[in-house]
């Protein structure tokens, strides 16, 4: 097909696709089907989906857009303006239809006559900020209209890239709705939810945007652009696979589940999934090095067109699967046990000695962080290697082992018992925020970057011209000044167990997961600060360092006996209210967690405190054998000037001596 005859035809193509995918998967799911009672009627069952369907698409090109401006396209050229123009136009649509989702959903939920009345007004204003699928809706809605006034009046790197982050925040309240908000083991539903939404966002918007840009691209910089984007993706559709995989685990419970309605549909999504995969294997292995070619150019953009077909489908699937009944019931019961009110998990069974290996509650956010971490950092090991550069073994064994113990304690027993005992909560805390940092600091990813990523010579910046911006940016100068860290560091300990954020990082999942990033960016900073490998700014002279050492020791162990001494539960009606039959009570199991604090949390700081005094004796050895060189090169010409002028010192005073006497 012809690129410029695809950029009018793509979106159309998407969007008809789509449509007709929901329109048949609700039909045969039944997703809009007549309810027995409070029916609220065909236009709002068949409207709502459509308007759905809308939101996901305007998103899609919302955040896609944003995602290849700024990896894939030079700031100031007309391409990225007519990228950030998209993005535009995705959220002002993102606006209207997530409006009009909201209004629907109010419908849906509370059937009544429409009215002007203020009866009416008060009902649906209730709705908004009262119920939670009203308030998902409504800060999804508030979010787009102010994205559609700043992706239309800023044109910079940096604003587009906080602009990014929030349209990625944007889509998180969308997980929060549907079948994910009311299931069992909700927070593994919404965060899979969550991760697919922004990953199909990523790799539809991003296909949609470079279909919009060929135009205004010579083959040359089409081959650039359209390799960054199979680059991006890539890890898209990895995200969007494994996070499917989890979601579908949910709510299909056996094989024979796949034959319902609701399995039926859980395929044809998965099968358009997997025909896109082929897809961008064949552009990124065949076809995208050979785009300058017209016949391949010709062959590329025919495909392109059948992989917006299959985009269409998986979107229109997706949709009526929201809105499908599963085939088993996967809310919580009404009699739930006190834990599962809480947590929305059944208490799991009494930590036992294998349980601390066997016990796993997965936590998708941070186990792909774990399996990017690893796989780009041993593809910049390998790359330095091909090309005949050394990377020290040591640095890599410890990034892989602070991984490895990040997995366990995000997504193992850590994870798995850490809201229904303190002391593993604090066993995790301690483990985020010191012992993971020490080994992931000695990695040196900053270093391994900078020298295995490509350096863009076109204007555009990749994951080294972002890495070396997050490292060098004003702020980044701020929170690696060693007592700015170290501040951070010691004062969030405090503030956090003392204050009501303890409380929310346990009701709330996405307190849970700004804990985790917390103490660890905290602890990566303040070990970074210290020995680091990779370059800051400042650094302390190693008296300092020792010196700040020794007070955030001392206060560290203040705060562990602080919680042994403490009379009272951290927010009680949590951990007092559990229902647990084994290991120990409430009370003396927050002992337990400040003795953690207090003796096991200080040998991080130790071997720190170790490592900072052998750097610091490595650094005079260093400076006695440069003086020792340049004695050697120079012939100690200082000494013997030196003594020289103590001779004349010591003649002039004998002189003087004569004279005067």
């Amino acid at each position: 097909m012809n690129p410029r005859a695809l950029r009018f035809a793509g979106p159309a193509i998407l969007g008809l696709s789509a449509l007709v995918a929901l329109l048949i998967g609700l039909a045969f799911g039944g997703g809009a089907a007549p309810l027995a009672v409070l029916d609220a009627g065909p236009f709002v069952r068949w409207g709502l989906p459509i308007a759905e369907l809308v939101v996901n698409l305007s998103a899609a090109l919302l955040v896609g857009s944003l995602v290849v401006a700024l990896f894939a396209l030079q700031a100031g050229t007309p391409e990225f303006d007519r990228a950030l123009d998209a993005a535009s136009a995705g959220a002002a649509i993102l606006t209207v239809a997530s409006a009009t989702t909201a209004f629907l959903t109010f419908l849906n939920a509370f059937p009544t006559q429409l009215s002007a009345d203020a009866a009416f007004g008060q009902q649906l204003g209730r709705f908004l900020v009262d119920t939670e699928p009203g308030i998902a809706w409504l800060i999804v809605t508030i979010a787009a209209a102010v994205l559609t006034v700043l992706t239309f009046a800023v044109r910079g790197w940096i604003p587009t890239l906080l602009i990014a982050g929030l349209a990625i925040a944007a889509l998180i309240p969308m997980a929060m709705v549907g079948h994910a908000g009311s299931e069992a083991n909700h927070n593994t539903a919404v965060t899979a939810l969550a991760l697919h939404i922004i990953g199909a966002a990523v790799w539809l918007g991003g296909l949609l945007i470079v279909i919009l840009l060929r135009p205004l691209l010579d083959r040359d910089r089409v081959a650039a652009v359209l390799g960054r984007y199979s680059s991006i993706a890539l890890a898209a559709f990895i995200v969007v696979a494994l996070s499917g995989t989890a979601r579908a685990i949910v709510g299909i419970v056996s094989l024979d589940d796949l034959l319902t309605p609701y399995g039926a549909l859980l395929l044809v999504k998965i099968v358009a999934l997997v025909a896109m995969g082929v897809l961008g294997a064949i552009y990124r292995r065949h076809l995208i090095r050979g785009i300058r070619d017209a016949a391949t150019a010709a062959r590329f953009w025919t495909l392109v067109a059948v992989e917006v077909v299959f985009m269409g489908i998986a979107s229109g699937a997706a949709v009526a699967l929201s809105v499908t009944p599963p085939p088993v019931d996967t809310t919580l019961p009404s009699a739930a046990t006190p834990a599962e009110y809480l947590t929305g998990a059944p208490l799991p069974p009494e930590l036992t000695p294998i349980r601390w290996l066997t016990a796993w509650d997965v936590d998708l956010i941070w186990a792909f962080a774990v399996g990017f971490g690893v796989f780009f950092y041993a593809a910049g090991v390998w790359r330095l290697h091909r090309r005949g550069d050394r990377w020290p073994v040591w640095r890599t064994v410890l990034w892989m082992l602070g991984l490895a113990v990040l997995l366990w304690v995000t997504c193992g027993s850590v994870n798995a018992y850490q809201d229904y005992l303190f002391s593993m909560h604090m066993i995790g805390h301690m483990l985020l925020s010191m012992a993971i940092p020490l080994c992931l600091v000695f990695g040196a990813p900053v270093t391994l970057a900078s020298r295995a990523i490509r350096k863009r010579d076109d204007g555009s910046r990749g994951g080294r011209e972002w890495i070396l911006w997050a490292v060098h940016n004003p702020l980044a100068r701020v929170l690696t000044h060693p007592l700015v860290a170290a501040g951070l560091f010691i004062g969030s300990l405090w503030a956090f167990y003392y204050t009501d954020i303890f409380r929310w990082t346990l009701y709330d999942h996405i307190g849970h997961e700004w804990m985790v990033a917390h103490f660890l960016i905290t602890g990566y900073l303040f070990v970074l600060s210290l020995v680091g490998i990779d370059p800051v700014p400042y650094r302390l002279p190693h008296p300092g360092r020792l010196l700040t050492l020794i007070g955030v020791m001392a206060m560290h162990a203040f705060f562990g006996i602080s919680i042994m001494m403490s009379s009272g539960l951290f927010v009680a009606e949590w951990f007092g209210s559990m229902g647990r039959t084994w290991g120990a009570d409430p009370l003396a199991d927050q002992y337990m967690g400040g003795g953690v604090a207090w003796s096991i949390g200080e040998i991080p700081t130790l071997i720190l405190a170790i490592v900072v005094a052998v750097q610091w004796s490595r650094s005079d050895a260093r400076q006695q054998k440069s003086a020792d060189r340049h004695a050697d090169r120079t012939g100690d010409a200082e000494l013997e000037a030196y003594n020289a002028r103590l001779a004349k010192i010591a003649e002039r005073d004998a002189r003087a001596s004569r004279s005067g006497g």
